[in-house]
């Protein structure tokens, strides 16, 4: 069974991504942690006050949030397409 390897030449990304990139690396990545952060402290928050569904909600924010600020980590070290 052969891999291929993709040349740099031959990755490139759509419109859409380069656009979602362009903003996303603008925002500094300490603020999606600290988003993630407030979503478990308003979670708790609701959950004290007996909002359990709202509270779940909420919390389910957190993991959406540092998947974000690891995109934004990885565009700022690795870039859109390099050689455009």
């Amino acid at each position: 069974m052969e891999t291929t390897v993709l040349k740099s030449t031959e990755r490139k990304e759509g419109k859409v991504a380069k656009a979602i990139e362009q903003q996303t690396s603008k925002v500094p990545s300490d603020t999606f942690l600290w988003a993630s952060l407030g979503a478990m402290a308003a979670s708790l928050t609701l959950k004290t006050f007996k909002k359990d569904h709202l509270a779940l909600f909420v919390g389910q924010w957190a993991a959406p949030f540092l998947l974000l600020g690891i995109y934004n980590k990885i565009v700022k070290v690795e870039g859109h397409d390099k050689e455009s």
